[in-house]
């Protein structure tokens, strides 16, 4: 697997969602939903790998390739993954994998989220 796409760490993803301009980012979390009641970040899209044949054919429809992607899981395995497909498959030019995933989050930035 060659990796096409950047990653970001948890603080410079802590003090992107603190910015004015947070709502021009796509943010997806690729967790299982009963993950995603244990933990969460506010604007995350739940896009679960599960589930992907259910998604997958509607994802050019729900993302634009250009807009600057992130994307979330518990450690940043699945979200790499789904990095390298929008990058690959879909031709996503601006993805980005949250290194750490939101384990890392909960611990480095903001303890209020729950660790699982």
């Amino acid at each position: 697997m060659s990796e096409t796409f950047a990653e970001i760490t948890v603080e410079e993803l802590g003090r992107q969602l603190a910015e004015s301009n947070a709502e021009q980012l796509q943010l997806v979390d690729v967790r299982e939903p009963y993950e995603i009641e244990l933990a969460a970040l506010p604007g995350f899209v739940a896009f679960p790998l599960s589930e992907f044949a259910e998604w997958s054919g509607e994802i050019d429809d729900r993302l634009d390739r250009d807009t600057e992607t992130l994307v979330l899981c518990h450690h940043g395995v699945r979200s790499a993954q789904m990095c390298q497909w929008l990058t690959d498959r879909r031709g996503f030019t601006n993805v980005k994998n949250i290194v750490g995933g939101i384990d890392a989050y909960s611990m480095v930035v903001d303890r209020t989220i729950p660790r699982y």
